[in-house]
């Protein structure tokens, strides 16, 4: 059975070959933003051949074909995730690289007034938040 991003390659035309069948699965299956060096590590357990030179062609074929989206979090590496379906923008937590996906309406109709009263139409836009756990506050370090 193929993943979602397989079947977004293939709908483009892209040719499939193992190895990236192989990426196209992790990146469908992860539950977070994984960097290349995570991606290596779950793509060479499946298959041991994959190379990282293979693994970061892939990704950047994959953005380029606007199927994955690349972020950076501020730490330093470019972490990625399959182009939603949905909109969604991020929160960061500064302590653990957690990153917790959420939609708020409200942010998303105020972003377009604030663009409105500027003088524009928004079309797109991406929204990160960087914070620390509320229960870490006030901790002496």
């Amino acid at each position: 059975m193929s993943s979602r991003l397989e079947q977004r390659c293939q709908e483009q035309g892209m040719r499939m070959t193992g190895q990236r069948r192989v990426i196209a699965q992790v990146l469908s299956e992860a539950d977070d933003h994984p960097d290349v060096e995570e991606l290596y590590r779950r793509a060479s357990a499946i298959d041991p051949k994959i190379s990282i030179a293979t693994v970061y062609r892939t990704v950047r074929l994959f953005e380029e074909s606007g199927i994955l989206e690349r972020h950076d979090f501020r730490d330093g590496r470019a972490r990625y995730e399959e182009v939603p379906d949905e909109h969604h923008d991020h929160l960061i937590d500064m302590k653990t690289g957690k990153v917790v996906e959420f939609r708020n309406d409200a942010i998303e109709k105020l972003q377009a007034e604030i663009a409105k009263e500027l003088g524009y139409e928004l079309v797109d836009h991406r929204l990160e938040l960087y914070g620390i756990p509320l229960k870490d506050q006030g901790k002496k370090g």
